[in-house]
């Protein structure tokens, strides 16, 4: 088999697990995630609390499609209907439908390892009752979304008949790629800063954009004030990580980093964690657009709305860091030369 053909063939197979699952909710079986829970395990998705009798017939309807489109794209059709229905799906899954889940998942990973061995402190039952199936859902949904993505994209290539790995294309200057992706860094610097403000101001007892009984009711609630901080603190370092994207050390390790001291800094290293991060800040962002947002509690939600922002601008400076640093890639033919001249790559 083509590696080329497997995105789709992967974006297949999920579909047609995860249609088996709709089959099942729509047939009467449990655990249909959408349901009514409790308000400490209620997930904040597009779908939540959508009755099973509308959702799970839908979902099956559209997984036999992604089958279908699937077997299309692996057996090399690239229509433009179907390049339209897999990006579709790709964004509906891995954008509209997930909430915050995977942006906490990500964030708090290392402390969620620590948790597998230590037991989780407080109230909560154990890592079930933090990851549980509503969040777990979410997250095969994303999931399901970034395998479309994959998909459609090596098909988008194919279909213009440009180099599956590279994705070809006239090469951008490194001056041009070097400026705009340092106005894509200015900008996912200060999307974040009305959320770390206000956190770090809550923190210090200020009730910046909340009320009193809120702010009162967050310093009763232990460790909630300071997850909050942290979450401040991350995106702060966070900064100044994506500045790294424009700067000088990152593309060479600073002389002070031991063992790597002036080597350059393989861009992969970069660009696969900015990518990440850029991709589950989106539906965070929109689940916000969601919430109650009123002016005596914009705080509360408002700057998360700028997420959206902050993700599709990092991901923009991470690509540009990508298109600058990449290699020639070796399935594509050498640019020609033009009097005298090697184009830049």
């Amino acid at each position: 088999m083509e590696l080329s053909k497997l995105p789709a063939w992967g974006a297949g197979a999920w579909s047609a697990a995860y249609g088996v699952l709709a089959v099942v909710w729509w047939a009467g079986g449990g655990s249909y995630p959408f349901g009514p829970v409790d308000d400490d395990h209620r997930s904040a998705s597009l779908l939540e609390g959508a009755p099973v009798g509308v959702v799970a017939p839908i979902m099956a309807g559209v997984c036999l499609g992604g089958v279908v489109l699937a077997v299309y794209l692996a057996r090399g059709g690239a229509g433009r209907r179907a390049l339209i229905a897999a990006w579709s799906l790709a964004a509906v899954l891995a954008l509209l439908l997930p909430d915050y889940s995977l942006l906490a998942f990500l964030a708090f990973s290392p402390v969620l390892v620590v948790f597998a061995f230590t037991g989780v402190p407080g109230p909560q039952d154990g890592l079930g009752d933090i990851m549980y199936w509503h969040r777990t859902n979410l997250i095969i949904l994303f999931a399901g979304g970034v395998l479309w993505a994959v998909a459609a994209l090596i098909a988008s290539r194919r279909a213009r008949g440009a180099c599956l790995r590279c994705g070809g294309g006239s090469p951008v200057p490194r001056g041009t790629l070097l400026r705009f992706g340092r106005r894509a860094v200015l900008v996912s610097l200060l999307a974040p800063l009305p959320y770390e403000v206000t956190r770090i101001a809550w923190y210090l007892g200020v009730p910046l954009g909340i009320p009193d009984d809120f702010l009162a009711m967050m310093q009763d609630t232990p460790g909630m004030l300071e997850v909050g901080l942290g979450c401040a603190a991350a995106s702060l370092l966070g900064g100044v990580l994506t500045h790294g994207l424009v700067a000088a050390w990152g593309e060479r390790f600073p002389r002070w980093v031991l063992g790597r001291g002036g080597r350059p800094v393989p861009p992969m290293l970069a660009v696969v964690p900015a990518l990440l991060v850029a991709v589950v800040l989106v539906p965070a962002g929109l689940m916000n657009l969601r919430l109650s947002i009123t002016p005596s509690t914009w705080a509360i939600a408002g700057p998360g709305v700028l997420w959206t922002v902050w993700g599709v601008a990092l991901g923009a400076a991470a690509v540009a860091y990508h298109l600058r640093r990449r290699p020639a890639c070796p399935h594509r033919p050498a640019p020609r030369l033009v009097s005298g001249v090697v184009p830049e790559v």
